[in-house]
């Protein structure tokens, strides 16, 4: 057996499980990003999978496998770097172990992070969210669920794994009513419930009828209901709201879009972006600093309170030959 196959095995049991307690998404992530790697590199020199050695898996054979997820595989830039992320640190725990491949790791850790664009969140508008929250149709079990649901997800902005985490006992609906999560990097965080929002998970809870470590929101067989399925049937009502609201036509809906659109709401509310931090659970304010910069209104609003500028309307014209040559070029 080659040095990859132990090395592979000794970072998810002893690195990751052990010693940094990684979350069970931690290592799915992991995991599919060195399956694909491994797959990559075997149809590539023509190896089996468990023949590879630490020595085909080169600088430059890491940077063609992340050309293949751009160009082939269609991921987005910030997908390559989570996938590059995962491989360092695979590489980091192989130098402790085999100093022998010191030269080879130290290369592939040299590749860097690819820049990214930072695109504009995308949200809900109250028209748009009225529609997608009346498109399920509540004459059934599974169009109440989805109300609920999608209620749920936009006004206390959970993240999707969070939405489906959900046990009956983290629907608290008495005095003081919240729900509690687990999120991500391992924080409890508990977030209050509007009034409306209670009276409808009141009903919903009523209906459910499960024991308290039973999820809060299940299929018909009874299970927990996936992210996938959270996906379909998000994106299955908003195919619906379309046309009752058609600004929803083209637009991907997805549980994030529900999450960016709790932080709207609180933003346009005049809640301050620390509050909205620890509302949705990000590491850093620095990251509720994009809704600011998705919102136009805030923009529209400073705008209105600066003193406008006055200039004469008109096209450059240049003062010299050389310099309208290069203007023209």
């Amino acid at each position: 057996m080659s040095a990859l196959a132990p090395t592979l095995q000794a970072f998810f049991t002893d690195r990751l499980l052990r010693q940094r307690q990684a979350s069970p998404h931690t290592i799915t992530a992991y995991r599919n990003t060195l399956r694909l790697l491994i797959v990559f590199t075997a149809q590539r020199i023509g190896k089996l999978p468990g023949r590879l050695d630490l020595a085909d898996l080169d600088a430059p054979l890491i940077a063609a496998f992340l050309d293949h997820l751009e160009h082939e595989r269609g991921n987005s830039a910030r997908t390559r770097n989570a996938r590059l992320a995962a491989i360092h640190s695979l590489f980091r725990f192989a130098a402790l172990r085999h100093p022998e491949h010191a030269a080879d790791i130290e290369r592939v850790l040299a590749i860097p992070a690819k820049r990214a664009d930072r695109a504009l969140v995308t949200y809900l508008t109250e028209p748009e969210l009225q529609a997608l929250l009346a498109s399920p149709d509540r004459d059934s079990w599974t169009g109440r669920r989805d109300h609920a649901l999608i209620l749920l997800a936009a006004q206390t902005g959970l993240r999707a794994s969070e939405l489906t985490s959900l046990t009956c006992a983290d629907a608290h609906l008495g005095t003081g009513a919240h729900v509690s999560c687990h999120g991500k990097g391992r924080k409890d965080r508990i977030t209050p419930l509007t009034a409306g929002t209670v009276a409808v998970l009141r009903v919903w809870t009523a209906e459910r009828a499960g024991n308290p470590t039973e999820p809060l929101f299940l299929t018909r067989r009874g299970q927990r209901l996936s992210l996938d399925a959270l996906e379909r049937r998000i994106a299955h009502h908003a195919r619906q709201a379309a046309d009752a609201c058609p600004t929803l036509t083209g637009k991907k809906i997805t549980p994030h879009v529900l999450r960016h659109t709790a932080a709207m709401r609180l933003l346009h509310a005049g809640v301050d972006t620390t509050v909205i931090a620890l509302w949705l659970g990000h590491e850093s304010v620095q990251t509720t600093q994009i809704y600011l910069n998705a919102d136009l209104t805030l923009k529209e609003q400073a705008l209105d309170r600066t003193t406008l500028l006055t200039s004469t309307p008109g096209r450059y014209q240049p003062p010299d030959q050389l310099l309208a040559f290069l203007e023209a070029l």
